[in-house]
């Protein structure tokens, strides 16, 4: 029996047993057939699940289910509505456990194993498949739903303009690809644990947590390892840049806070991220203009009314320039998480992984000894410049003088950049 064959069966049966169970959701069901039979409408799989022959054609990519599926007696196709089903579940669930690679299949399918956990099945853990199954707010499909929810309500489309919203399974870097401070890495740990641990904080009345403002120089890694932390949490990535929303009738801006703030809340759990913090939230002087006054209240207020424990956003935001932030916006964070420049071991790591699957012969540790006051961004460019000029002379392979020449040539982009550069030379 094929592979595919087996593996259509395992979807015939979860479609049956997830509709068999009421107290099954959604996030019982593996990742793949969570995605396929996701209803935008009613944000979630809909039960009953039916499945149809162009279904398993789709999902498997083949064209002779009828051949396929003729050997086996407990499954049936319907002539009209191209529907299969499995007419005797006991049976499919027998025949199913038979196969070689069952336990494993079952091992990442919560519907199953809490099927085969009630049959006393050796090995069927429910609990344990669940927890290898990532919940539906990962999905893509999740976050377009509640978009689409949300466009159609009144001044919808104006809050969704405002923001940039990321699913996590969209996020390419991931936080095993980072290289952290003991510090950040302990602030990572807080923030896991607040929301594992979100009704305990809410039940004790410890609502300000969650607030964490991301203070380096640019290129420090303060945006990505935002993202990451959304990829890790399994929570949405909602995005704003202060500059953005800052309108010219600077009345709106009060306005477009107020917005971003409330649709942090209806995608939670999400995280909220804020760029460019120091756009606003700067240090107000006695000749400000009124309204930008307004607009820098409004966001502290936003702040102050937004929680973790009791709205699902973590919110963190980001600057480069942290004196120009007043002492009421320090106030609002519940903890600081500084981005230093890599020093002479960091920036080691970052270069083996950034090159891990690059070949050649080169050596990271002369390189990193080389670039002091470079940023994890810099270090990325300096590799980036290493491939592209080796392509150009048709090779894939680096060598130590491909990676040193990048270095002199991104110190000299550098010299440039500084108001020590005489154009006139």
């Amino acid at each position: 029996m094929s592979d595919i064959t087996v593996d259509i069966i395992e979807l015939l049966l979860t479609a049956q047993v997830y509709n068999k169970y009421p107290e099954l959701d959604v996030n019982d069901l593996p990742k793949q057939i969570r995605k396929f039979y996701w209803s935008r409408e009613h944000r979630t799989v809909q039960k009953p699940v039916m499945v149809k022959v162009a279904d398993i054609e789709k999902l498997f990519d083949i064209d002779d289910v009828n051949v396929r599926l003729k050997p086996l007696p407990f499954v049936a196709v319907d002539d009209r509505d191209f529907s299969v089903r499995i007419t005797a579940l006991e049976v499919g669930v027998d025949w199913f456990l038979k196969r070689e690679s069952s336990m494993e299949k079952i091992a990442h399918n919560p519907a199953l194993a809490y099927h085969y956990e009630k049959k006393r099945t050796d090995g069927a853990d429910y609990e344990s498949a669940k927890s290898k199954v990532r919940p539906k707010e990962v999905d893509r499909e999740w976050i377009e739903s509640l978009i689409e929810e949300i466009s159609r309500e009144d001044g919808g489309v104006d809050m969704l303009k405002l923001v940039q919203i990321t699913a996590p399974e969209d996020v390419t870097q991931t936080l095993r690809e980072f290289v952290l401070t003991a510090e950040q890495e302990e602030e990572v740990r807080k923030i896991v644990k607040a929301i594992q641990y979100r009704d305990y904080l809410k039940r004790i009345g410890l609502y300000d947590v969650g607030k964490i403002l991301m203070v380096g120089p640019p290129g420090t890694g303060k945006t990505s390892l935002a993202r990451a932390m959304s990829e890790h949490l399994a929570i949405p990535f909602v995005e704003v840049r202060l500059s953005m929303i800052t309108d010219q009738y600077l009345g709106e801006t009060a306005k477009n806070i107020d917005r971003v703030f409330a649709l942090a809340k209806r995608l939670n759990p999400c995280i909220l991220f804020i760029d460019e913090f120091d756009f606003v939230a700067k240090t107000r002087s006695s000749d400000e203009h009124a309204a930008l006054k307004r607009a820098v209240n409004t966001l502290l207020k936003a702040i102050d009314d937004i929680s973790l424990t009791n709205d699902g956003v973590l919110l963190l935001a980001a600057t480069n320039h942290p004196k120009m932030l007043d002492s009421a916006a320090w106030r609002r964070f519940d903890d600081i998480m500084k981005f230093p420049l890599p020093d002479t071991d960091m920036r080691k790591k970052i270069l083996d992984i950034v090159t891990k699957e690059i070949k050649g012969d080169f050596d990271t540790m002369e390189v990193a000894s080389l670039t002091h006051g470079y940023s994890g961004s810099d270090l990325r460019m300096v590799i980036r410049e290493c491939v592209l000029s080796a392509l150009v002379n048709e090779r894939t392979e680096l060598t130590q003088k491909d990676m040193l020449s990048a270095v002199a040539s991104f110190d000299e982009r550098a010299v440039l950049k500084t108001n020590e550069y005489d154009a006139t030379m």
